[in-house]
Parts: C-alpha cells; sequence; structure tokens
C-alpha cells in the first residue's frame, strides 16, 4: 500500500514538473522576449557601428526624436486589435500642427488656446475617420483613411501653401527639448501615456471588449458590446494622440510645414505589428509594442549615426514589418502541423 502511495506521489510530481517545464517554455517563447533578443541585437550593431551611440547625452537626445511618434503606437495598436487601421495619422499631424501654428501667429490667439484647438483639430480628426468607418460599413478602414490621408494633409497645404509657421514662444520650446531633474519632458509623457493605455487594454472592461471585436465582430455584438460607439471611441482616441505627436514634433522643430510628418504612418504601423499586434485582429499586447518603439527608434537612430541613408532606412524598416507579420504566421502553421501528427 505504502509503495503504491510512494508511485502516485512521484507520477504526480512528474506531472508539476512537467507543467512547470512548459509553462516556463511557452513564457520564454512569447513574442515579447523575441523582441526583447532583437532590442539587443539593435543596440550591439549600433555600438559596433559608432562609438558615440552609448554616450548619454547622445542616446537621451536620440531617443527625443523618435518618441514624438511613440505617442500613436498605443491607439495604433487598439485600432490594429480591432482589425482596422490608420493610414491617416501623419496627415493629422499636419493639420493640427499647422492650425496651431496659424492661430498663434496670424490669428495672434494666446499659445494655450492654441494648444487647445491643435487637441480639437486632431481629436476631429479621428471621429471622422471613425464615423465614415461605422456609417460606411462596406468600406474598409484602409481606404476611409486613405482618403482622409489626402484630405487632412491637403487642407493643411491650403492652409500654409508650402510656407512654414511658427514664432512660438520659448516656453512652448522646451516641451520638446525640456528636462525635469535630467529627464527629458518627452520620455514623462510617454511613460505616462503608456500607463494609461497598458491599463485601458488590459484592465479594463473597454479593453476585453476591443479584444471581442477583434476576434469576432458579430459575435460580440449580440453579446452586448456596443462595437460602433467602441470603433468611435479608438479613432479619436487615434486623432487625439496624433494631435500631441504635432505639439511635441512642432516643438522640437522651432516650427510646422504641410509636408511635416510625411511617412509617420508606416513607422508607427510597423512599430505596432512588430510589437505582435495581429494585422487580422484580436491578438497583441501593449509590452510588445513598447519594446517595438526603441527597437525601430534606436534602429533608425543608430543608422543615422553612420549616415545610412533614409531610402536605407525605409528599406529596413519594411523588412521588420514583413518579418513582424510573417513570423507569427509561420509559428501558427507549425503549431498545426505538429497538432494534426499528433493526432489531435
Amino acid at each position: 500500500m505504502e509503495q503504491k502511495t510512494v508511485i502516485q506521489e512521484e507520477h504526480i510530481n512528474r506531472k508539476i514538473i512537467s507543467k512547470k517545464t512548459f509553462s516556463l517554455k511557452t513564457f520564454f517563447l512569447q513574442w515579447e522576449w523575441m523582441l526583447v533578443l532583437i532590442l539587443f541585437i539593435v543596440m550591439f550593431i549600433n555600438t559596433s557601428l559608432s562609438p558615440y551611440f552609448l554616450d548619454y547625452s547622445n542616446l537621451r537626445d536620440g531617443t527625443m526624436t523618435f518618441l514624438d511618434k511613440a505617442f500613436m503606437v498605443f491607439p495604433m495598436a487598439l485600432v490594429m486589435i480591432l482589425g482596422d487601421i490608420d493610414i491617416s495619422v501623419g496627415s493629422t499631424v499636419a493639420l493640427s500642427s499647422v492650425i496651431m501654428a496659424t492661430s498663434y501667429q496670424h490669428l495672434g490667439l494666446p499659445m494655450g488656446i492654441s494648444i487647445v484647438i491643435c487637441l480639437a483639430v486632431g481629436s476631429l480628426c479621428g471621429l471622422i475617420n471613425g464615423l465614415l468607418i461605422v456609417k460606411f460599413k462596406e468600406l474598409s478602414a484602409v481606404i476611409v483613411t486613405l482618403g482622409t490621408m489626402i484630405l487632412y494633409r491637403g487642407i493643411a497645404y491650403i492652409i500654409l501653401q508650402d510656407q512654414a509657421a511658427g514664432n512660438f514662444p520659448d516656453w512652448y520650446q522646451l516641451l520638446g527639448w525640456g528636462y525635469v531633474n535630467g529627464i527629458p519632458i518627452i520620455l514623462i509623457a510617454f511613460l505616462i501615456f503608456a500607463a494609461v493605455f497598458v491599463v485601458l487594454l488590459h484592465k479594463t472592461t473597454f479593453g476585453r471588449q476591443i479584444y471581442a471585436i477583434g476576434n469576432n465582430s458579430t459575435a460580440s455584438r449580440f453579446s452586448g458590446v456596443q462595437n460602433d460607439k467602441i470603433k468611435l471611441i479608438v479613432f479619436t482616441l487615434m486623432g487625439f494622440t496624433a494631435a500631441v505627436t504635432a505639439l511635441f514634433l512642432a516643438s522640437r522643430m522651432g516650427s510646422t510645414r504641410p509636408n511635416i510628418a510625411t511617412g509617420y504612418e508606416l513607422d508607427v504601423i510597423a512599430m505596432a505589428a512588430l510589437g505582435g499586434i495581429s494585422t487580422a485582429g484580436g491578438k497583441g499586447k501593449m509590452i510588445g509594442t513598447m519594446i517595438a518603439i526603441f527597437i525601430i527608434g534606436y534602429l533608425q537612430y543608430g543608422l543615422g549615426l553612420v549616415n545610412i541613408s533614409s531610402q536605407t532606412l525605409l528599406i529596413v524598416v519594411g523588412l521588420l514589418l514583413i518579418f513582424a507579420v510573417a513570423v507569427p504566421k509561420i509559428k501558427l502553421k507549425q503549431i498545426l502541423r505538429v497538432k494534426r501528427q499528433s493526432g489531435h
């Protein structure tokens, strides 16, 4: 009887050890760990290419140059989890900044009011995108935002032609280049936004509803989820953060033009996709997007230090985007093949 009990205990212990091993294996095979490895590789390559890369002041200032677009990655992740996409974000940045600069320089409005107008314009652009997508369900989000991308950029050009506007007050310049106890203001703002969106996506009913819509919009609607309302909120958030990007970008540049933020949509979508956000919707974690922001940001910054052309940088970002989309699909096919072979 005692021998039987010992055998049973050993069997239970083996199952526990096997389960722990599987859990650890599953944990370390998550996409986020792959991103950490890629980030280390990027840092190693950049350090090898330039001895100035790890200089603290260079690294700090280099980080500030790409964090402005990072604000848009968080709501872009929400948009993509919904199964949609927004390619008008760069144009929204341009229009928001142009109207802000025009309000201050040409209309004589106080800078504080001009900033509020900038945030309102960005939010309105996002809301318009959402309304069009919800109203015309037969049109994909790509088509809708392609149209608004051209529209918003066109309005910016009508307002300023090909001219620059700025002459911002000194205190506004601190937004893009200022520090608080040695920490860049833009980094502090980025961390606040990151914390808000992590909680929003992973700790709230709103976040669970976003996943539900992305997985099966019809089922979520029958479950009582207000799909249209959720989409309107998410796209409005997308526009709002584009305006936040406009504030920091215009502050760093000291002025604005209708052609600013051209190509930002590629970087933002690439960061979200590389972060593990499924382009088909319903999957992804915010922590992955945060790591991906620094991968692409430091990759572009490091290659820029050794005078790599902008065209080459675009090629690298494009390859990373293909990699991010292809690897999860290959991994899924391997899992399905193993299951078929095991008879499940």
